[in-house]
């Protein structure tokens, strides 16, 4: 694992490449971009050693993919052409079904670990890069029985080092999931931030009468919508699926507001205050 390759250096891809680089500090970080200057920038932060391009990846002991899960199902056959037999190539797309079958009959598909580091911020690009971002998150590994032994076990002692922790999931499994607990979260912060900014014309007003409930709740609005469309495109159907029920929870809601049944919306609330006991940790 001296010779580390990680193509696309922002949020995720840099700050693997921060904590790694602690993990083992004699290895050399190599960054793959499309564009130089994020990989200037990338060298300006420290957060790579050398930039790289595709061709050198021949080189590479480790390549991380960390780009739009649009471009990784295009990219990953090439790269799994391009490595060693001896090379562990992980990704850490937000989608998994799309990405595990654009290699599925691939004849070094040992040599891939597919993941989903659940951890990140609403910020991206190298100057995103956090150290410790996956310390005491889950990582969500599909298909690890089509990955070499040996190199699942290099995978593991490096998400260890991590912090994290490691759920096992088959692909279809995991994108109905996450559609559920992430991606509906961000389409709900991006259509509360259209209909505050729709309805609310003066900036001003909106700034003054934000309060902490309306910033927390909106902040995955800020995210890159250059990440989230490839993704809301690959889990089309589990995201609509969620759609469709949180809608409908919605409107029920709206329909006991027109009911004045505020009853009914108090047992709805306290009924729903049972998520923090979840969220606090399951046993």
């Amino acid at each position: 694992m001296k010779n580390i390759y990680i193509i696309g250096i922002g949020l995720i891809g840099g700050s693997l490449a921060k904590d790694i680089k602690k993990q083992k500090p004699d290895s050399v970080i190599h960054g793959i971009s499309r564009k130089d200057a994020t990989l200037e920038q990338a060298l300006s932060l420290n957060l790579i050693d050398k930039k790289a391009s595709l061709d050198d990846i021949e080189q590479a002991d480790l390549v991380i993919v960390s780009i739009p899960v649009d471009a990784t199902v295009k990219l990953l056959p090439t790269i799994l052409d391009k490595v060693s037999d001896n090379a562990l190539v992980i990704d850490a797309g937000s989608t998994k079904e799309a990405i595990c079958k654009a290699v599925e009959n691939h004849p070094k598909r040992r040599n891939f670990l597919a993941a989903h580091p659940i951890a990140g911020t609403e910020y991206s690009g190298p100057s995103a890069a956090i150290s410790g971002l996956f310390e005491g998150k889950t990582n969500i590994i599909c298909e690890v029985e089509k990955t070499a032994f040996k190199l699942q076990e290099k995978a593991l002692e490096i998400f260890r080092n991590l912090g994290m922790r490691i759920r096992y999931m088959n692909p279809e499994a995991h994108d109905k999931h996450i559609a559920y607990v992430s991606h509906l979260s961000h389409i709900s912060s991006f259509m509360l931030g259209k209909t505050v900014i729709d309805k609310e014309r003066n900036e001003r007003d909106i700034f003054d009468m934000a309060g902490s409930g309306f910033a927390s709740t909106v902040r995955l609005a800020k995210s890159s919508p250059e990440m989230w469309t490839p993704i809301f495109k690959q889990n089309k159907d589990n995201v609509i699926e969620t759609l469709e029920e949180y809608i409908n929870n919605l409107s029920h809601f709206k329909d006991l507001m027109k009911q004045d049944d505020f009853e009914a919306i108090f047992d709805e609330m306290k009924n729903t205050n049972y998520i923090k006991d979840i969220l606090n940790g399951i046993n």
